[in-house]
């Protein structure tokens, strides 16, 4: 973060009107709940008033979890667990958990998720076709699933051909609009 982190944040909410705030974790070094100051925490208080700050602006946070195959990733940062104490800690602020912990950490999120009502599942760098490998029972959680491709980025088909298999999946109609859409014009207030 900058040398004046408040004013960082202050600016990005208030002067660019953002619609949300992604961090990723294994490539800022840091882990989602190192506002804390357990022992195993940072006591980043920046990240903190980040988040009070979202709650007060109603933006969403993403966080990425999941491996990444670019430079410099640090996976160990990848796992969602750390974002239970940022739902616990501030449960009116709308979490989204990009790519679900994909490959290695899905069992984690799918706890997550149905623990907190404030966390989302954003689908993207899943191949839809595969979804259900991941999340069998994602009917039960249907509406806390986004939408989301990644694209444009390597490997991944375009946004058509995405969207085109999450309506082949078999699963209900209602679960696919949920995805597709009903959900995010919810959480962004569209």
């Amino acid at each position: 973060m900058a040398d004046h982190p408040h004013e960082e944040v202050d600016r990005a909410l208030d002067e660019l009107a953002l619609d949300g705030i992604k961090l990723h974790p294994p490539h800022q070094g840091i882990n989602v709940n190192d506002y804390r100051t357990d022992p195993d925490t940072r006591g980043l208080e920046a990240l903190e008033y980040l988040y009070e700050r979202c709650v007060e602006h109603d933006i969403p946070v993403m966080v990425h979890t999941g491996t990444s195959i670019f430079s410099g990733a640090r996976s160990r940062y990848a796992d969602p667990m750390p974002i239970d104490d940022v739902a616990v800690d501030f449960p009116e602020l709308k979490i989204i958990m990009a790519h679900g912990g994909r490959p290695m950490y899905t069992d984690e999120a799918w706890f997550l998720l149905r623990r907190h009502e404030n966390v989302c599942l954003d689908i993207s760098s899943f191949p839809p076709s595969n979804l259900l490998e991941y999340f069998p029972e994602v009917e039960r959680i249907d509406d806390q699933v986004l939408f989301g491709s990644d694209w444009p980025g390597p490997m991944i088909p375009d946004i058509e051909q995405n969207i085109a298999a999450v309506r082949e999946l078999p699963i209900p109609d209602a679960t696919v609009d949920r995805i597709l859409s009903k959900n995010a014009i919810e959480l962004f207030d569209l």
